[in-house]
């Protein structure tokens, strides 16, 4: 009987280790996943406090609205406004007819599906 407790403590001894071993991984997956979301937050900070230096009002307005409908076309935008900033090829804040004219330009770069019924 003693060789039977002996085997029933090592493999409880090996089953408390695995659950140790699994919980330390979900803490790390879980203290990885918050350093993203914060790395995350402050990358929006920061493109949030550019577009604030590039943008007028009403072209902020007009691009909040529009990311309700389109984020990923919002977020493209947003990016392209940003690099163009940074590379100083951009005079003066983006107005709303500047931000307009932009938003054309993208849009007409969709291919446009055409169907045809016989």
């Amino acid at each position: 009987m003693s060789e039977l407790d002996d085997i029933r403590r090592k493999k409880m001894a090996e089953l408390q280790a695995q659950q140790a071993n699994a919980q330390n991984q979900m803490q790390q997956q879980a203290q990885q996943q918050m350093q993203q979301q914060q790395a995350q937050q402050e990358f929006e900070k920061q493109k949030k406090q550019i577009l604030y230096q590039i943008m007028t009002a009403e072209a902020r307005n007009r691009l909040a609205n529009l990311k309700l409908t389109k984020p990923d076309l919002v977020n493209q935008i947003e990016l392209q406004l940003i690099q163009s900033s940074q590379t100083g090829s951009l005079r003066g804040k983006i107005t709303d007819e500047q931000l307009k004219v932009l938003l054309k330009q993208i849009s007409g770069q969709k291919k446009e599906i055409k169907i045809t019924r016989k």
